[in-house]
């Protein structure tokens, strides 16, 4: 009898420090529009919970548009910006008295295009510390026609030009890419 209380005390133990460590674990993401994710809420009653929980996406224009308070901007925000943007806007409204808002957001549905002359042009599943240069390696590298010193970062409409030499003298110089980016390896001339 006493093996199975010191089981479960080391058991609920375990399952404590994983809830509080987890979150921990977990990168701040910057969202945009397009992304998806899933919105739970607490703090509320049982049967309001199912008007509020559920998948929600990110429009074109930044805005987020939620039961009862209607469309509101997140362009930019992380996601616990987010989170903490719309518990306030039901409690200033006052909709909801005291609600939690978490996002849930599917590492899968987040990814970099990698294209041009590498060995394995594909979209790269994202994660936080991907730089331009390990989304190349995790597309193969590049093939033996790249043109190493001009590869192109797509971000928002805007070009940048990385020169992947320097960055492997240097890889403290190696910019961070985000979802959504896009990495265009040139072919050199001959």
């Amino acid at each position: 009898m006493k093996s199975r209380t010191l089981f479960g005390v080391i058991f609920c133990t375990l399952v404590v420090a994983l809830l509080t460590l987890a979150p921990l674990a977990r990168a701040d993401v910057t969202l945009r529009p397009g992304d998806s994710f899933d919105v739970r809420i607490g703090g509320v009653p049982s049967d309001e919970m199912t008007t509020v929980n559920g998948t929600y996406t990110i429009d074109g224009e930044g805005n987020l548009n939620m039961p009862y308070i209607g469309k509101i901007s997140v362009n930019g925000m992380t996601q616990s910006q987010i989170s903490s943007v719309i518990e306030r806007t039901y409690r200033s409204r006052e909709i909801y008295t005291n609600p939690t808002i978490t996002l849930v957001i599917a590492a899968t549905g987040r990814f970099v295009n990698v294209g041009g002359a590498v060995k394995n042009p594909q979209r790269v599943p994202y994660t936080p510390d991907m730089t331009v240069l390990s989304a190349i390696n995790a597309a193969g590298d590049f093939n033996e026609f790249a043109n190493q010193a001009k590869v192109q970062l797509l971000r928002d409409g805007k070009v940048i030009v990385v020169n992947c030499k320097e960055l492997r003298r240097d890889p403290s110089k190696d910019p961070g890419v985000r979802p959504g980016d896009q990495i265009q390896v040139p072919e050199r001339w001959f």
